[in-house]
């Protein structure tokens, strides 16, 4: 009998929820079956099957940013004036090569804002003059493009720091009742 995986059946969130685990930065299949208790064939054949389906991205170990001196979280609401297809594409060669820039994306909803940023940052004096030498001083015409943007500091204490792939796994239990 041929059994369908799924990436968010309960033996692949099982295997998932074990990689997640404090000290786990590689896949240890041995480690894996300590607490999962699912057999070795089984774990290896799903940790390729997810790797397969795009759910498992890589292995490596989580740290703590805010210990290595970067306290300041920078979110950036942007109102970009995408039109501009020359300027909109030297903003974005910019920001690609921006290691303190570590997500940007579209965004949809009320307002006019339409690209959210996530920087990190030592704090928020390093954070002005970065984006300051980085944006409005190397790309001409900048103002042309970025209509308005509005900036929020995230910085402690934090109420909640949940990861988002922990949230994941505990709603898709909740929803399957695992």
């Amino acid at each position: 009998m041929s059994v369908i995986k799924k990436p968010d059946d309960e033996i692949r969130l099982k295997i998932i929820e074990a990689l997640m685990q404090k000290k786990t930065s590689m896949p240890s299949i041995r480690e894996i079956q300590k607490r999962t208790g699912l057999h070795k064939a089984t774990i290896k054949s799903s940790l390729d099957f997810l790797e397969k389906e795009k759910i498992l991205l890589g292995f490596g170990p989580k740290i703590n940013f805010r210990g290595l001196g970067y306290k300041l979280e920078v979110i950036e609401m942007l109102q970009i004036d995408t039109s501009k297809k020359e300027l909109f594409g030297k903003f974005l060669d910019v920001a690609n090569k921006d290691p303190n820039l570590f997500r940007l994306s579209a965004t949809i909803g009320s307002g006019t804002w339409n690209i959210i940023a996530y920087h990190i940052y030592k704090d928020v004096e390093s954070y002005h003059k970065g984006t300051q030498q980085k944006y409005y001083e190397k790309i001409e015409n900048i103002y042309d493009l970025v209509k308005d943007r509005q900036i929020f500091y995230a910085t402690e204490p934090l109420y909640k720091n949940a990861s988002r792939t922990d949230s994941v796994l505990e709603i898709i239990k909740k929803e399957r009742g695992y």
